[in-house]
């Protein structure tokens, strides 16, 4: 593999020319890392801490201030005072802002060309050697995720073992997958794929069957 341009791809500029919207995508990607949270941390109060009730030293005549039980916060073994609790830390966000996000994600890839676009990558066996040797043809710096309609288990195999790099099927990219990594390398049949799942715009239930009603209803 020499790396060298053989041809082009045309794309639509809805998905791969939207303009740059940093805070929706800043929005974006901390709704999907809080998704991603479980939320299962969790300390005990100085109510839930197993102590004795007994008073430490008397409330008064010591010089010092004054001290209850050994639950306290302020001493070795007591509870935490507040401290984190389970909880849910997910952020709902519209189906549309989600699309737009990963429209603006891939269109920032593009305008400063960290996309390269393959014909086809497909490996007959775990075979590392290749993925390197096509990373390195195609004089890629930084992390980088190869994406293809649907990556078989050979080629995750080849992949694994490579630093800061990854693999994922085109129909799960998503915002955070993208803004993650410097460098996107995408199958053809993938970015077709991509163009053809985000390049239209996304209508709400209803409002097309409503509009064509309206508009074959009389005058």
């Amino acid at each position: 593999m020499a790396g060298d341009a053989v041809g082009t791809v045309e794309v639509s500029d809805y998905v791969f020319a939207e303009p740059m919207n940093g805070p929706l995508l800043h929005q974006a990607v901390v709704a999907q890392q809080a998704n991603r949270r479980q939320g299962t941390h969790s300390v005990r109060t100085r109510g839930q801490v197993v102590h004795s009730n007994r008073k430490l030293r008397a409330q008064k005549g010591s010089g010092r201030a004054r001290l209850g039980d050994a639950g306290n916060p302020g001493l070795r073994g007591g509870g935490v005072a507040h401290g984190p609790t389970p909880r849910d830390h997910s952020k709902r966000l519209p189906v549309r802002m989600r699309r737009r996000a990963l429209r603006v994600a891939l269109s920032d890839k593009v305008k400063n060309g960290f996309i390269t676009v393959i014909e086809d990558l497909a490996v007959e066996s775990p075979n590392t050697k290749s993925i390197l040797e096509m990373v390195s043809a195609l004089e890629l710096k930084g992390t980088t995720l190869i994406v293809t309609t649907a990556p078989t288990d050979d080629l995750r195999m080849s992949v694994r073992n490579i630093p800061k790099t990854d693999t994922m099927a085109s129909r799960l990219l998503s915002p955070l997958e993208t803004t993650r990594v410097r460098n996107i390398v995408i199958s053809r049949h993938a970015i077709e794929m991509v163009d053809e799942l985000w390049g239209h715009p996304t209508v709400k239930p209803g409002r097309a069957s409503r509009n064509v009603e309206e508009a074959g209803s009389p005058a």
